[in-house]
């Protein structure tokens, strides 16, 4: 089990102790929220369930319903099997929807056709049957996200994309909706509120996708709408920043108007900012940095308590040089101190015994250090693991060892 240091075991317990005194949400009276439980006694042990592209599940396009359900409730099960305590579960993966939606289609990595029922409700099912397990339900949006292709007309008819064209930009092989635009900004957060009214989720979760990863040799076509919008900002990379800042300041405050138990909890790219870039940076030389590449300012929504919790993707080894996992845990640690942001980290399960990957990840012992390691900074309150299919195979017992060290597993 980890060690929980002082000030997290006081903050978790409070939270317990403040849950039982006070009224829970409407039809659940005294119940503790899962998410406080874990976190006064565990931590967050968290897996990532990915469903763009088929990465996790389902494992193919045209199951059958039954066979889809049997596939999602294994993925539950082995969840709990290795002693986590959380799934992170992906309902729009692109501009779509795991759950009969008002505002956009039925995704196609469903039955293979976007917009075509399933037969059956998978939000609504992973919502249940995870709670009859004992797992919080962290459901996964993406929120710009449009297509994994660039041809508007591959989308169906009604798709929000083909019925507003202008709110569409082509990059990267990709497309995207326009962060700049207002319009796209109350239409995000529609969608995925939906969702939070209808089910009864532990929180609302982002993953790094903000303005795409930059692609060399292309520019991301926002001209005309920072020509409209962009006025009073010093440079269009202030102006995007301020379009995210504002997506994410109205999320939080709907959702806590919409559920206030529900959390909001973000995992970005693991490198705010290199410390050679900018002094309150960290000690690392990442050829990525989500301020300035994806013009998302992660420390900000920290430092203002927009979101609940933050989950840093810190996908290094112990080590590695440009961006030690040992040098971003205490620097992240430092960000949320003096804050009501939980830390939690994002772990590379499947760079373990990747022979791809450098000679640290061919160690089934990685893992287990990083958590180790983690147990020096009590301000680090979980982990989350990438992703399920890793948690399957687990192709050197990586998984397997971190249980046994540190859940009591096996």
């Amino acid at each position: 089990m980890r060690r929980m240091g002082r000030r997290a075991f006081v903050r978790g317990a409070a939270g317990v102790v403040a849950a039982l005194a006070a009224p829970g949400p409407a039809g659940a009276a005294g119940r503790v929220p899962r998410d406080r439980r874990h976190r006064a006694v565990t931590g967050l042990r968290g897996m990532w369930i990915a469903t763009v592209a088929n990465v996790d599940w389902p494992s193919a396009t045209g199951l059958t319903a039954a066979t889809q359900r049997s596939e999602l409730l294994a993925h539950l099960d082995r969840a709990v099997r290795f002693g986590l305590n959380a799934v992170i579960f992906q309902v729009r993966p692109s501009a779509d929807a795991l759950w009969p939606s008002p505002h956009e289609p039925w995704s196609q990595y469903l039955t293979g056709v976007q917009g075509k029922d399933p037969g059956w409700d998978p939000l609504g099912t992973a919502v249940t049957e995870a709670h009859a397990r004992g797992l919080e339900l962290h459901a996964w949006f993406n929120p710009y996200r449009v297509s994994n292709q660039t041809d508007p007309k591959k989308l169906v008819v009604t798709h929000p994309a083909r019925v507003h064209p202008d709110w569409v930009v082509p990059y990267g092989g990709k497309l995207y909706y326009d962060p700049g635009l207002p319009e796209v900004r109350a239409f995000v957060q529609d969608a995925m509120l939906d969702a939070v009214s209808r089910y009864d989720i532990d929180a609302v979760h982002w993953d790094d996708y903000f303005y795409p990863y930059p692609v060399s040799g292309q520019t991301f076509d926002d001209a005309d709408t920072y020509a409209e919008h962009g006025a009073g900002f010093s440079s269009k990379a202030a102006w995007r920043r301020d379009n995210i800042d504002r997506l994410v300041k109205e999320t939080a405050d709907r959702i806590k108007a919409v559920k206030p138990h529900v959390r909001f909890g973000i995992s970005p790219f693991g490198v705010w900012r290199n410390e050679t870039t900018d002094p309150l940076g960290s000690p690392t030389a990442a050829g990525v940095q989500t301020y300035d590449d994806l013009h998302a300012d992660t420390r900000k929504w920290i430092k203002q308590g927009w979101i609940d919790y933050i989950c840093p993707q810190l996908y290094w080894s112990i080590g590695q040089s440009g961006a030690d996992y040992a040098d971003l845990v205490p620097w992240w640690a430092e960000v949320v101190d003096g804050t009501d942001v939980d830390l939690y980290i994002g772990e590379a399960l499947y760079k373990a015994g990747d022979p791809a990957q450098n000679s640290a990840w061919q160690n089934s012992a990685e893992l287990s250090r990083h958590l180790t390691l983690t147990e020096d900074y009590p301000a680090v309150g979980g982990h989350a693991f990438f992703s399920a299919n890793s948690v399957k195979t687990d192709r050197i017992g990586a998984m397997a060892r971190v249980a046994a060290d540190h859940y009591g597993v096996g």
